[in-house]
């Protein structure tokens, strides 16, 4: 059951965290790994420069030179590997000494060969369980966060704030952050569409695996540490700007014209009067700030797709 696993990471000025993450696994899973594949999308804070002190593993590092975007980066670092399983993990995240092998071991056993994708329980940096799994999105539920109903009725959103994570099942979705899935799958599905720059894309790859009648599994019963935030909270405008164009990417991919419309409609027009008006509230001129800059950049960015998606 040894080295069955090729991991990848996708590295942008992580800092001290990306070294963290590669410890966690070199000391708990180095027999159980084939390769780790490191792609920095462009970093300049030196943390590629902090893993020359890791010998007991394969750590292959890849330079783009620049941010190529999230999803374009995960499937160059898988490209690099053949092993049977992909492990997608985030630079905050790191391994316990028994997931990768209690999670190898789940998909290798023959009552779960149509299990595509795996995700354990993330436990933060005050021992919490992160409420890490979502819905597929749906019309009404990017309507609900757009207006923010979906704060005061979790069940109207596609996350899944309502339930503990405390219970192995099946699931919609697994966060990106440890994406545990079949090579063969992800070559079949031809990876991360490389439309979605950062955000969603794990969402959209999630998707096409149930569309393809593959199950999804949470098991609560293996553990990883994620942070969380990562290293987006440093551009929080840029942050918002991606997720609101990925929301636009995903709808009108995976939503009918007519109802893709609405949320393009929603996400335009009423989202960033409820972020102004919600940020106000609760006195925080920095948010409102960060909002005008989001927009600033989709709106910039909106004639540049809908040209493309006309052509």
């Amino acid at each position: 059951m040894n080295s069955q696993v090729d991991v990848v990471i996708v590295n942008w000025n992580s800092g001290v965290q990306l070294k963290e993450c590669i410890a966690s696994l070199e000391k708990y899973a180095s027999k159980d790994i084939a390769s780790v594949v490191v792609v920095d999308n462009g970093s300049v804070d030196g943390s590629i420069e902090k893993l020359k002190d890791f010998h007991r593993l394969n750590v292959d590092i890849i330079e783009a030179g620049s941010n190529l975007g999230f999803g374009k980066a995960c499937n160059i670092g898988a490209a690099k590997g053949n092993s049977p399983y992909i492990l997608f993990l985030n630079p905050d995240a790191a391994v316990y000494e028994a997931t990768i092998v209690e999670t190898t071991n789940y998909m290798a056993r023959s009552e779960n060969q149509r299990v595509g994708v795996c995700g354990v329980q993330l436990k933060d940096d005050d021992n919490n369980v992160s409420r890490s799994c979502t819905r597929l999105p749906t019309v009404n539920s990017f309507l609900a966060h757009a207006i923010g109903l979906d704060r005061f009725l979790p069940k109207l959103g596609h996350f899944m704030g309502e339930w503990d994570h405390e219970s192995s099942r099946s699931v919609d979705h697994v966060i990106g952050a440890f994406y545990f899935i079949r090579r063969n799958l992800f070559e079949e599905l031809q990876g991360f569409d490389e439309r979605f720059f950062v955000y969603l894309e794990d969402l959209d790859l999630s998707n096409r695996v149930k569309a393809k009648d593959w199950s999804i599994k949470f098991l609560s019963n293996v553990q990883a540490f994620h942070k969380g935030g990562g290293t987006s909270d440093q551009v929080k405008a840029y942050r918002l700007f991606y997720s609101l164009r990925s929301r636009l990417i995903y709808s009108y991919k995976h939503f009918s014209f007519v109802g893709a419309t609405l949320v393009f409609l929603a996400t335009l027009l009423i989202e960033p009067v409820c972020r102004v008006i919600q940020s106000i509230l609760r006195g925080s001129l920095s948010s409102v700030k960060e909002t005008i800059i989001a927009y600033k950049y989709l709106f910039t960015w909106l004639p540049s797709w809908i040209f493309k998606r006309n052509t």
